[in-house]
């Protein structure tokens, strides 16, 4: 279920990436590195490997340093989620898909050269320190609640404050940290580069969650008196909230696109068991409770196909798309999460073991409909947008 690639070198890079994954990757899933907290740093260096070898690692970043479009990019994203190791082994996952589009479009070229070079060359993890633990009263959904705060001191800034969620900050060795550099009715915010690991940056714990796909889990960290030097403030001073917009929704679109590929692989398999397996006397896609589920899986992959797709072509026109990648997230991640939970059930007893990825594409579903965004954040914001429009506009029936 992908619709068509756009151009012929997305064509291309697709096909080379999906005919990787599914030979290559795909007889990794039950590799006993494949941990609660995500592939260990030994088995997503042997996959980076082979994606190197294969000449597939990060293909949605060409040789050149330019960017496929959105569009392409999500011909390619979409292939890649065909197992939930793929975009471990290309080097399209979170967060170092959408790290490396934010460094690209904001860092400087000393800062590309020393934190982009190696995320791109898939030498290097990275993570993501904005959100914060809800029982302390951090940010979470709502990022102007951000309680770690930088103070300059001479030409450095010294960061204090506590991260929960932070996806693979084990083993990542770039960290972008958001703190509160401003008070006031406008918070204000800045984002600052640092290496790592780090001694004044300390996990707390790696938490145990629902998902497992992602390399170094989610960790709840510490970070006490992290100096960082003013030329590793990323962009301008204060700017930090912009900037996460800047990522905000391509990010969540590539979400869409990866997840989108392996519930594409959850219902392939679902398909094969229902036209193999048989029940009183038929095969189950014959009893109708069965063929109904699958036909609604086909119709909501191709709608979630072509949201992706139209959210794409608006980021490409040059719109932030923040209205348009607010529906797409609520669209495909629910979407998905019924297909996934459909797969589940038509395979019965094997659709929650861990005989195949199906289990494994309903949990990390499930935790997608939070991640980025609740259905529900997203949702409030699109109905304040409403409100505005049609009160703007004195269309009130």
């Amino acid at each position: 279920m992908f619709t068509p690639c756009p151009t012929e070198r997305s064509q291309d890079i697709a096909d080379r990436v999906e005919r990787f994954v599914r030979d290559v990757v795909a007889p990794y899933e039950h590799d006993a590195r494949c941990t609660a907290h995500g592939p260990s740093a030994e088995l997503v260096g042997e996959l980076r490997a082979k994606a190197r070898e294969a000449g597939v690692m990060t293909p949605h970043i060409l040789a050149d340093g330019s960017h496929l479009s959105q569009l392409e990019t999500a011909a390619v994203l979409k292939r890649s989620g065909l197992s939930p190791l793929g975009p471990v082994a290309v080097n399209t996952m979170a967060p170092d898909e959408g790290n490396m589009f934010l460094l690209g479009k904001v860092a400087s070229a000393e800062q590309q050269a020393r934190f982009l070079a190696p995320l791109v060359r898939g030498e290097a993890r990275s993570a993501f320190f904005m959100t914060e633990p809800a029982e302390e009263g951090g940010a979470g959904s709502d990022p102007s609640m951000l309680q770690t705060t930088a103070v300059r001191d001479g030409n450095d800034w010294v960061i204090n404050g506590r991260k929960k969620f932070i996806t693979g900050a084990e083993g990542a060795s770039v960290g972008i940290v958001m703190a509160r550099t401003g008070e006031g009715e406008r918070a204000q915010a800045t984002m600052f580069l640092v290496d790592l690991p780090h001694p004044a940056i300390r996990t707390e714990r790696v938490l145990d969650t629902i998902d497992s796909s992602m390399p170094g889990g989610h960790a709840q960290v510490l970070i006490d008196g992290l100096r960082v030097p003013a030329d590793q403030v990323l962009g301008e001073v204060n700017e930090g909230f912009r900037y996460a917009q800047v990522r905000l929704s391509p990010a969540r679109l590539s979400h869409c696109m990866r997840w989108f590929g392996t519930v594409t692989r959850a219902d392939e398999i679902a398909r094969a068991y229902a036209t193999t397996r048989k029940a009183f006397g038929k095969l189950l896609i014959d009893h109708e409770g069965v063929g109904f589920m699958l036909a609604e899986n086909l119709i909501d992959l191709q709608q979630a196909a072509l949201m992706i797709d139209w959210c794409a072509g608006v980021l490409d026109a040059g719109s932030a798309g923040t209205t348009e990648s607010s529906m797409a997230k609520v669209a495909v991640s629910e979407a998905l999460f019924r297909v996934a939970d459909r797969c589940v059930q038509i395979l019965g007893g094997n659709g929650v073991s861990r005989d195949t990825i199906v289990d494994q594409a309903f949990r990390e579903l499930r935790a997608f409909r939070i991640y980025d965004g609740p259905t529900e954040v997203h949702k409030w914001s699109l109905a304040k947008k409403i409100k505005r429009d049609t009160l703007g506009t004195g269309h009130h029936g």
